[in-house]
């Protein structure tokens, strides 16, 4: 956390909103209830990390920190 930086907030918000169309007050996907946003938000965060290769590192995350050593399939991370 020392080397974060206001510019990785910025980035992970936009990551959050552009995937998740929860936060879109405009679309069907907007959450009423706190309870399902908290549940969509989990699953956005786990498929974030631990199934999408980031273009910038061709790796995932969770594969960068060396909490996984390959990238989780949907199924995989369902079961979970």
């Amino acid at each position: 956390m020392k080397m974060a930086t206001t510019c990785h907030c910025e980035r992970t918000n936009l990551s959050v909103r552009l995937f998740n169309r929860r936060f879109t007050r405009c679309t069907l996907g907007f959450s009423k209830k706190p309870e399902n946003l908290r549940h969509a938000v989990a699953l956005f965060v786990w498929h974030f990390n631990y199934c999408r290769v980031h273009s910038a590192h061709k790796q995932t995350p969770a594969m960068a920190a060396g909490l996984v050593e390959k990238t989780w399939t949907i199924e995989e991370l369902l079961k979970t």
